[in-house]
């Protein structure tokens, strides 16, 4: 979910050193076509209850990796109704999570095994992250007091860990973008939190990522510490956009699953998906170049069935009824973390762009709420606006 809704969302976001620009926007994909097309190649994935599913993989692998809601509330319930189930802590020493800043690790650590900390305080965790979207999440108000809840009720041996896998910034020290900037690249932090406390220690952990920290084969997180530590992870995703745009008149490939239900990927029509089928190519521009050229395609290494990406599918009732994760009226209302969001967000702008204005933050807040209902596909916008958007950028004389 984009940070700042739909007005937001031809917002560049700089990823790497260089002013390589990535913008991650959502493609009208044929779902039902394409799901006959893959059936007539290959076999039927079969179904089984979600949770006691994952809760098998532990006994095969020391990590299941899947997402966690990036504002997908049906995702949220799944994950919640996952750790309260009573043999979860049977199966699981570690859960790591995207939405936590290591920097409060020792905070987090007393917390979650229920010591005197405030909530005002290890909420710093996931509000001051390098992402914006996770301070603005109800999920993780809810997360973490459910786990510190859990771990009250059992043995000493048998309580859970969260381990924080975001970069320790701190926010108050950060006043410039080449200050922010450094925190971009997330993915050393990750790995080495699962390197160092999970995987060789031979300890059961659940990651809550987006799903493209996840993957086998490509450049995301787990890819690179497979490199040391493989076969021992488990990837599951969601759905993504797949099935979301459907013709009134077809059916649905999951009209007769129940939910939420886990499919594997391999050898099934679901596995020989490619990623364009439940995920929007990036927008790729290099605004070194003069002629600010989009491109619009995976990367080499992601364009393979997504079998070799991803070991099962998470299928949580229909496409079309998927629900928004609303944000919680406390941070909504808290004026000065909603400054201090927008502060923060100025730092990492596409240089030459102007900042949303609190008022105009406050309206989309608003605007979202009177919409529950998870967006589909849209279509997208033309790319020669974009181009058009970063040539104006360079002729007002933005930084290189």
């Amino acid at each position: 979910m984009p940070i700042f809704g739909s007005a937001r969302l031809r917002k560049f976001l700089i990823v790497r050193f260089g002013w390589t620009m990535l913008l991650f926007l959502i493609a009208v994909l044929p779902a039902a076509s394409q799901a006959q097309h893959t059936k007539a190649t290959a076999s039927e994935p079969t179904p089984e209850p979600a949770i006691p599913a994952i809760l098998a993989a532990f006994d095969k692998y020391e990590v299941v990796a899947m997402p966690e809601g990036h504002g997908m509330k049906d995702v949220d319930d799944f994950i919640l109704a996952l750790i309260r189930d009573p043999s979860f802590p049977n199966k699981v020493n570690d859960i790591e999570v995207e939405c936590g800043n290591s920097l409060y690790q020792p905070v987090l650590d007393r917390y979650i095994a229920g010591m005197d900390v405030s909530f005002t305080e290890v909420r710093k965790v996931w509000r001051n992250t390098t992402q914006s979207m996770c301070g603005q999440s109800g999920f993780f108000e809810q997360f973490f007091p459910l786990v510190r809840a859990i771990n009250q009720k059992l043995p000493t041996t048998k309580r859970l860990r969260v381990l924080a896998g975001d970069l320790p910034i701190d926010w108050e020290k950060v006043k410039t973008s080449e200050e922010a900037r450094k925190f971009l690249d997330r993915g050393p932090s990750i790995v080495s939190v699962m390197e160092k406390e999970v995987l060789s220690r031979h300890r059961k952990a659940l990651m809550l990522f987006g799903t493209f920290h996840l993957m086998h084969g490509t450049d995301s997180d787990v890819s690179t510490y497979e490199k040391d530590y493989p076969h021992l992870t488990f990837v599951i995703s969601d759905l993504g956009i797949y099935d979301t745009n459907r013709q009134l008149a077809s059916i649905s490939p999951f009209a007769l699953w129940p939910y939420p239900s886990l499919a594997l990927t391999k050898g099934t029509w679901l596995g020989a998906l490619s990623l364009s089928d439940i995920s929007p190519p990036p927008f790729n521009i290099d605004i070194d170049n003069d002629d600010c050229k989009v491109q619009i395609t995976f990367p080499p290494k992601q364009q393979k069935p997504i079998e070799a990406f991803v070991d099962a599918f998470l299928y949580l009732g229909p496409q079309e009824f998927r629900l928004k994760e609303p944000m919680p009226a406390d941070i909504a209302l808290d004026a000065d973390y909603m400054a201090e969001l927008l502060r923060r967000e100025s730092l990492i702008d596409f240089p030459g762009e102007s900042s949303i204005s609190q008022k105009e933050f406050s309206d989309e807040i608003v605007q979202q709420a009177q919409n529950p209902i998870l967006e589909g596909a849209p279509k997208l916008p033309d790319a020669r606006d974009i181009e058009q958007e970063c040539l104006d950028n360079k002729k007002r004389g933005s930084p290189q």
